[in-house]
């Protein structure tokens, strides 16, 4: 009786089997397995494991340029922005919009603190990213410009409060670049950021807008500074960059015209050879 029960389901099962052949589906698929999402490119650690410092891409890998713009606004400029001055510039995104200039934003987290819904947007904007320039923008040494001094006991704390500034404004995925206040950087600040896991990007093109009035100073200077693999540093601040959006609709048709291709910073850096990327340790 119970080998007849076992023929009997065998039967069955076969039956079954066969019922479902005959429909003509295909048997389904298991569910594809995304892949989790790229990490955006860094840098080794440097010597003595630093923080590595990144100044420009391959000259030699294609005629690119990186246009950086730095969201500038010290901690202490808040009343100055409640009377009414403007650290912000959102003509000059909506130029690099209008142009289709991919652009790295250098954005402190006071900076996105003031002007929240603009970080979000230029955060959410796939023709841009969003990189670190500090919570506060005070100097990583002395004798930087005049800018106050961040403690080295605070150093790494400031850059993580700037990137908690960038989140609560809705910037989802900010790069783990860090832009040192007025450039300045010595050995001290490079130990002090390596527990923060972030490349240090410096320039090899300074646009001279900072204060500059004449649109034609400031494209002329990039113009004639301009290589392949180039980082150009210029500025996204009303107040303190007035020229500077009437300079790139300048720069960016002579250099499409001499076959400059824009791009951000992170391409840059995922193309960049250990040769041509870092410059030499600070002292």
């Amino acid at each position: 009786m119970i080998t007849l029960l076992r023929r009997l389901a065998a039967v069955c099962a076969l039956s079954t089997a066969l019922a479902a052949c005959g429909t003509g589906r295909p048997p389904q698929a298991a569910p594809p397995v995304s892949a989790p999402p790229s990490r955006p490119p860094t840098l080794a650690p440097g010597p003595a494991g630093l923080t590595p410092v990144f100044e420009h891409g391959p000259r030699t890998r294609g005629r690119t340029v990186a246009l950086t713009f730095d969201a500038d606004m010290t901690a202490g400029q808040g009343a100055r922005a409640a009377a009414g001055e403007r650290f912000d510039h959102p003509r000059l995104i909506s130029t690099l919009r209008a142009l289709k200039v991919p652009a790295t934003v250098f954005m402190t987290g006071r900076w996105a603190e003031q002007y929240p819904d603009q970080a979000r947007s230029i955060g959410r904007d796939p023709l841009f990213e969003v990189a670190n320039h500090s919570y506060s923008h005070y100097a990583y040494t002395r004798d930087c410009y005049g800018l106050p001094t961040v403690p080295e006991g605070r150093m790494r704390s400031d850059v993580e409060r700037a990137y908690a500034a960038f989140r609560k404004a809705g910037v989802t995925d900010p790069m783990p670049y860090f832009r040192f206040p007025g450039g300045c950087y010595d050995r001290r600040a490079l130990k002090a950021l390596t527990p923060a896991g972030v490349t240090a990007v410096q320039w090899d093109v300074v646009g001279g807008d900072a204060f500059e009035s004449d649109p034609d100073v400031v494209a002329r200077q990039v113009l004639d500074g301009v290589r392949p693999g180039s980082v150009v540093v210029l500025h996204c601040t009303r107040s303190a960059a007035p020229a500077t959006e009437r300079a790139v609709r300048a720069i960016v048709p002579e250099l499409r015209r001499e076959g400059f291709r824009f791009v951000k910073v992170s391409e840059l850096i995922g193309t960049a050879d250990s040769r041509a990327r870092t410059r030499p340790e600070a002292r």
